[in-house]
């Protein structure tokens, strides 16, 4: 009985791994926080410092806004690379933000 259970346990995770079809999102813009972006030609995300979310949110938001001050009027651009600038858990929850 419990080699039938791992069985079904290894069955069940390689379905998980090759698809099947069974993804709860029916297509791949749903993945995107900002749909519909275009990065300019030639664009190049800075370096920069990354946010741990252990020091201070707003000056990294001042050094982020300062790096990507040429692409200030391009708002999905700035919101599109964010996610750049973090690591750790902040990426993590940068990452689980639902579109808008």
């Amino acid at each position: 009985m419990v080699e039938m259970e791992k069985l079904d346990h290894l069955e069940e995770r390689l379905r998980a791994i090759e698809g099947g079809g069974d993804y709860t999102f029916a297509n791949l813009e749903e993945l995107f926080l900002v749909p519909n972006i275009v990065t300019p030609p030639k664009f190049k995300v800075p370096d920069f410092d990354k946010y741990r979310g252990t020091t201070c949110p707003k000056n990294h938001l001042k050094m982020y806004c300062w790096k990507m001050g040429a692409y200030a009027k391009n708002e999905k651009l700035l919101i599109h690379f964010f996610q750049e600038s973090l690591t750790g858990v902040a990426v993590t929850w940068y990452s689980n933000l639902e579109p808008s």
